[in-house]
């Protein structure tokens, strides 16, 4: 990626991750980007960082730093298999909500028990909202351990 794209994209990701990305992993900043069949993958400094599908931009499982600043869905373990199959998170399957966050926010889906990272998502309603919510789809699954991606970046 060009320097002054670099710069636009690392901007953009900055916001929609709600995250300084220069500050976490430095100023000086080689981006790269591999489309895939399913997603194009953006590699900084050479790490498989963020990619984005159907035009949604999301960190990708493999960027554990930048998870602190991200909301978290807590699901119970019954949960577990569905979401690592690529499964919606439905609401009678959240224990908690950690984090405070909007409709269309990326959230991280981890398991009660060992608070692993499973799945990033897109949220479907509001962190307050979905403290109401009994029933029906909460979060998006964007990106789980054992999809394609998953599997890409691995390789």
């Amino acid at each position: 990626m060009k320097e002054k794209d670099s710069k636009t994209f690392l901007q953009d990701a900055s916001n929609i991750f709600h995250a300084d990305l220069e500050q976490l992993l430095g100023k000086k900043m080689r981006i790269e980007i591999n489309e895939t069949e399913n997603a194009e993958i953006f590699f900084f400094n050479g790490k498989p960082l963020a990619a984005r599908s159907n035009g949604k931009l999301f960190p990708t499982l493999s960027f554990q730093e930048l998870f602190s600043s991200f909301p978290k869905i807590v699901v119970d373990m019954g949960a577990v298999p569905y979401v690592c199959k690529g499964a919606d998170v439905m609401a009678p399957g959240i224990v908690s909500v950690n984090g405070e966050f909007k409709e269309n926010d990326i959230v991280i889906i981890v398991d009660e028990r060992h608070s692993k990272s499973l799945a990033v998502g897109l949220a479907l309603l509001s962190s307050e909202n979905i403290k109401t919510v009994k029933g029906g789809k909460i979060v998006k699954n964007l990106h789980y351990v054992g999809d394609k991606l998953w599997d890409a970046l691995k390789s």
